[in-house]
């Protein structure tokens, strides 16, 4: 659907990689290399995006770094549309909702870092009934069309093996404490 609305699939994928996780850094070559594209139809696009004040820049070395630009007035909209677009908003509901015993979800691998790889890595903190999470996730599957891979730890696994699991980007889906110690994202 949102390939209807915006034709430029280089564009697309820039809103995917920056709004989805907002703390996602990059620079052009990174992302050329990432994508896959030329570095002049990246650069284009990265300009439009700019000018549109939807992306921030700042040099960093002899490189521009690009972000998402939290303080545009449609940062809010902007990030809901990806989240839909990729399923999230259908992963919390369908999940969550019936799964009750879950302390903190959050996601990993590539969509921690804006890739759409068409395979969500899930991480599921809590007391969670195997059977009710497959139908679930194989529900959520089919209506998402991605693939869900999903890791259950207790919350004393968790806690042994939070340092490692944080290490790289995350994007924090649901937390049921408030004082919890994980962030939407660590380490730029």
């Amino acid at each position: 659907m949102l390939e209807s609305l915006i034709t430029s699939k280089t564009r697309l994928k820039l809103l995917l990689k920056f709004f989805l996780n907002p703390g996602t850094r990059a620079y052009l070559r990174e992302i050329s290399a990432e994508f896959g594209e030329s570095s002049n139809a990246i650069r284009v696009e990265l300009n439009r995006l700019s000018k549109a004040k939807l992306l921030k820049s700042e040099p960093a070395g002899r490189t521009i770094q690009y972000q998402a630009n939290t303080e545009h007035p449609m940062f809010g909209d902007i990030e809901n549309i990806v989240k839909k677009y990729i399923g999230l908003d259908k992963l919390v509901e369908h999940l969550f909702s019936e799964l009750g015993g879950v302390e903190r979800a959050f996601i990993t691998g590539d969509y921690a870092k804006g890739i759409d790889s068409g395979l969500i890595d899930l991480v599921l903190v809590g007391d969670v009934d195997s059977e009710v999470l497959e139908r679930l996730a194989n529900k959520t599957e089919l209506l998402i069309k991605r693939k869900i891979r999903v890791l259950v730890l207790r919350v004393d696994e968790y806690e042994t093996l939070e340092s490692r699991l944080l290490k790289d980007r995350i994007l924090l889906l649901w937390v049921n404490d408030i004082e919890a110690k994980i962030q939407p994202i660590t380490k730029l």
